[in-house]
């Protein structure tokens, strides 16, 4: 009997898993495998929240494989090493894996296949794993890939999807291959309080729940900031714990425009990896350079920390950045207002924000991550890259009644309505409701002023 190695990476699932199917044809034994990759911490990558949850999504794994005869295997250390290893104790042939598009994953797999080849084994690569359409499926006719999501997602739509596979029923390990003890949440330190649980059970209630109850309204409400009424499946789809591909064959099939806007939110996700695929070097670098002069932890240090802590004063821009420090997750509109405030009103480098929401956020993707700090800077795919986000305005407007603001910053619990996005405007007995909390540390037209004069200096 031939045997196969599954090398999940952020595909932590047993639904809809072409590689894990494809390993599993012909009756082989399969050795299903995670490595504990040293190169992603060694860049800097290992954040606490996401072991965490990387430890649910491993422990769930494994206890999906137990309940169909099989086991996960864990390794640590050089994931090329550790797959050559494995695959010659199991007397493997070939090795199964998502495709994925970061620089290091492309170059992970060059090497992989390389190893592999010289000592007689394969390896095939699976598309459409952790992307409802691959990148590269749709280009325009006169670029390797869309700048504009606009035109992107016409095309995306038109795609048809693979069909959805069932989780296997059985999956047989062969004896003999060994594996380390499953990483666990609780030798982690520095997390945040409320972060969410991982694997793919949890994210398949999740995606249920939402699908039968949020979904209908995600068109009106997935700006309410206070409302909370997006999925929350972020994290999943980052571990791959959900698939993409069922969740939209899925929502289409619940239908209407909350569908159809949660759909587009997909898209994005894919179109942001198509951008990163063809351009590797957006991860850190200027997608569409402005030349700016960006401040930066030097010379903007006692602002920048105002902002990671959430003192900034100006009330919505804290309460997504506490948060953010809270839960290890941030609203959507938060986020971009929150950027926004960071690279445009006070002018400091996107890349130091991308850092910090990468310490934190339990969905934190290199792919959306660094192109939507480059989004709201200026830098990337946006077509009005001038564009500004007011705190005042963006607060009104998604957080109209104030109770978001009042959620995450209790020093401002006092203050009624509206008035709480502009508490330095309080007089009187109404500035009593305000208990300790920062005067704001620029004024927003002097913020907008120095960065349009260093971008026309730039």
């Amino acid at each position: 009997m031939y045997v196969s190695v599954v090398l999940f990476t952020a595909d932590l699932r047993l639904h809809d898993h072409p590689p894990l199917r494809a390993a599993l044809d012909g009756r082989r034994e399969v050795v299903p495998l995670f490595v504990r990759d040293s190169g992603v911490a060694d860049a800097g990558f290992a954040a606490p929240n996401r072991l965490a949850f990387l430890a649910d999504c491993l422990h769930d794994l494994d206890a999906g494989l137990r309940r169909r005869g099989g086991r996960l295997v864990v390794r640590s250390g050089d994931v090329v090493a550790r797959v050559c290893e494995v695959a010659a104790e199991a007397e493997a042939d070939e090795v199964h894996m998502a495709a994925d598009v970061s620089a290091y994953a492309r170059l992970r797999e060059r090497r992989l296949r390389r190893a592999l080849e010289a000592d007689g084994r394969r390896l095939h690569v699976h598309e459409s794993v952790t992307t409802a359409v691959p990148p590269g499926l749709v280009t325009p006719a006169s670029s390797d890939h869309f700048a504009v999501f606009t035109p992107y997602f016409r095309q995306w739509t038109g795609q048809r999807l693979r069909d959805v596979l069932d989780a296997p029923r059985s999956v047989v390990v062969p004896a003999g291959v060994g594996s380390e003890e499953l990483p666990s949440r609780a030798s982690l330190r520095d997390l945040s309080p409320a972060l969410a649980a991982g694997g793919e059970t949890e994210g398949r209630r999740r995606a249920t729940a939402w699908l039968r109850s949020g979904v209908a309204a995600y068109e009106d409400r997935h700006d309410d900031l206070a409302g909370d009424a997006t999925s929350r499946l972020s994290p999943h789809l980052h571990f791959g714990t959900l698939s993409p591909v069922e969740l939209v064959h899925r929502a289409r099939r619940s239908g209407g425009p909350g569908a159809e806007a949660f759909v587009r939110q997909v898209a994005w996700r894919d179109f942001h990896r198509q951008v990163l695929a063809a351009r590797p070097a957006a991860g850190t670098a200027d997608y569409r350079t402005k030349h700016d002069r960006w401040r930066s932890e030097r010379t903007a240090g006692a602002d920048i920390e105002a902002w990671r802590e959430g003192r900034t004063g100006y009330p919505v821009v804290d309460a997504a950045m506490r948060q953010l420090l809270h839960e290890g997750w941030m609203h959507n509109r938060a986020r971009l207002l929150t950027a926004s405030f960071l690279t445009k009103t006070l002018y400091v480098d996107w890349r130091i924000g991308a850092r910090h929401f990468l310490e934190l956020l339990v969905d934190g993707d290199l792919a959306n991550n660094q192109l939507n700090w480059q989004w709201v800077a200026g830098t990337g795919t946006d077509t009005r890259p001038n564009r500004v986000l007011n705190p005042v305005t963006q607060g009104r407007r998604h957080d109209p009644d104030g109770a978001y603001v009042r959620r995450w910053v209790p020093e401002l619990k006092g203050v009624a309505g509206a008035a709480v996005h502009e508490p330095w405007k309080l007089r009187g007995a109404d500035r009593s409701g305000v208990e300790g909390y920062p005067d704001p540390i620029v004024d927003l037209a002097e913020g907008l002023a120095r960065f349009r004069r260093a971008r026309d200096r730039g």
